[in-house]
């Protein structure tokens, strides 16, 4: 694990090299959240500037474009098409889930670094794809389970919010990011801390092992088969000494 995470560093370090000296920009696959980790570890020594993003704000899957739009003249929009999936009839269709949608792409034969983030509304998934490999799916996804479905290309409102937010407030003994996980997913502690002894805790992009980091306002905590949640902070004491703490918890 440790040689494809330096390998994968080396990747980025090239990619920004390149637009760096050949005045052009460069963008990465989609990552996920252990490469994206990889990517904040060494972001800082790039000779270049870059930005995230994954088809809508708040996505988790994202790509890297490197390149100063300043420095080269022009701003190259990033190479992600929107597709949507609907059942061809919603009378007969089944209840399709994110891991329907997904093993049906995949049974294509597409490797998931073509793909961000999968948004299930209504029964209907908004696939965030690379530009290269959206028209195969178009083309191609005729069935999802037992359902006959249709994929097309769409464009997404400006206001595109996929992911509810439910405003929850917690007690804890303390900002410890452990305790305030345990008790977000109704978790025990110990459950809470093997989650990060697993790899499966991640603030703001970055996998954190320390069970006792405090988060501070509004980062994004992500744990991986559970949810993601953002840190809003204290909002009050009760008289015992606990603490309310209060986060926006993602559905």
């Amino acid at each position: 694990m440790k040689g494809d995470t330096e390998l994968l560093k080396k990747r980025f370090s090239e990619l920004a090299a390149r637009a760096a000296s050949g005045g052009y920009f460069t963008f990465t696959d989609f990552l996920g959240l252990l490469e994206q980790s990889a990517f904040n570890e060494i972001k800082r020594t790039l000779p270049t500037e870059y930005a995230v993003f994954g088809g809508f704000e708040g996505a988790e899957r994202v790509m890297l474009r490197f390149g100063s739009e300043e420095e080269i003249g022009y701003c190259a929009p990033f190479p992600i098409k929107t597709v949507l999936i609907k059942p061809r009839s919603e009378k007969f269709a089944e209840r399709l889930s994110h891991r329907d949608f997904l093993g049906a792409l995949m049974n294509l034969g597409i490797e998931r670094e073509c793909l961000g983030d999968i948004v299930i509304i209504e029964n209907k998934a908004y696939l965030f794809a690379s530009e290269e490999i959206a028209p195969f799916i178009i083309s191609s996804l005729e069935r999802v389970r037992n359902t006959d479905v249709i994929a097309e290309e769409c464009s997404l409102r400006e206001d595109f919010t996929p992911y509810r937010a439910e405003l929850r407030t917690v007690q804890v003994s303390s900002e410890r990011l452990d305790a305030i996980i345990a008790r977000v997913f109704h978790l025990s502690r110990d459950e809470a801390q093997m989650l990060f002894k697993r790899g499966l805790v991640f603030v703001d992009g970055r996998l954190t092992e320390s069970v006792s980091y405090t988060p501070r306002a509004g980062e994004r905590i992500t744990v991986r088969t559970l949810g993601r949640i953002k840190y809003v902070g204290v909002v009050g004491e009760t008289r015992k000494g606990k603490l309310n703490v209060t986060v926006e918890l993602y559905s």
